[in-house]
């Protein structure tokens, strides 16, 4: 087991969003949030940001259904997936840096309970196409939030509450790579409350200085 979640950890940590932006002339972790990941590549070029997207996803996918085996436990095809996001998010090609997960605990979710997995992932379009539509900060964390907490409940009520802990950990290990997002979503809502009294509900969140202070607030993602 200790061989395949090596081999887990060697291809999530594959940075696809360094390779996609190969010939482009762009380093993707000197631009945007500098993390190299979907978001970030999406704000430079959506195909490339595509192809990277295919590979983390890919990825995550692939080495958790190359390595599972009939024997292995429901701990272990976790701790599989597991081992490629750590790779993703510590990467050794990027001295042990890394992207959020997001795209690979997508792989992996789909590879486990691919139904499930389905429902989660149609709740993260949603939120990410409207956020986007609406102008929402942090819309992509937003999305990757929403889809892995549906997932932890749709595995408490349709499975079982093993997967639902396994799941519930995964979810707070992305809420954990997420943290300069959510501080950010904090910082801008409590400036926005401040400057209610002054340009009222439907302008505190536009009004100048909440444009200023939350400009570059989705840049953690």
């Amino acid at each position: 087991m200790l061989l395949r979640l090596l081999l887990c950890f060697a291809a999530g940590s594959i940075p696809f969003a360094l390779l996609a932006m190969l010939g482009s002339g762009v380093d993707i972790r000197q631009v945007g949030s500098g993390n190299p990941g979907f978001n970030n590549v999406l704000r430079v070029n959506k195909w490339r940001a595509v192809l990277t997207l295919i590979g983390d996803m890919g990825k995550g996918f692939l080495v958790v259904w190359l390595c599972k085996q009939p024997a292995d436990s429901v701990t272990a095809l976790w701790f599989y997936g597991f081992a490629a996001v750590l790779g993703h998010c510590f990467s050794p090609f990027l001295r042990f840096n890394g992207g959020k997960g997001i795209a690979t605990s997508g792989g992996v979710m789909l590879v486990l309970y691919p139904l499930w997995a389905v429902v989660a992932l149609a709740l993260f379009t949603v939120v990410r196409v409207t956020g986007g539509k609406l102008k929402w900060r942090e819309a992509g964390t937003l999305g990757s939030m929403a889809a892995w907490v549906s997932f932890t409940l749709l595995m408490l009520v349709f499975v079982g509450r093993q997967d639902a802990l396994l799941a519930g950990v995964m979810t707070l290990f992305l809420a954990w790579r997420h943290k300069k997002n959510f501080q950010n979503l904090l910082a801008t809502a409590a400036l926005a409350l401040l400057l209610l009294p002054i340009y009222g509900p439907a302008r505190a969140g536009k009004a100048p200085i909440a444009e200023h202070a939350a400009a570059g607030v989705d840049q953690a993602a």
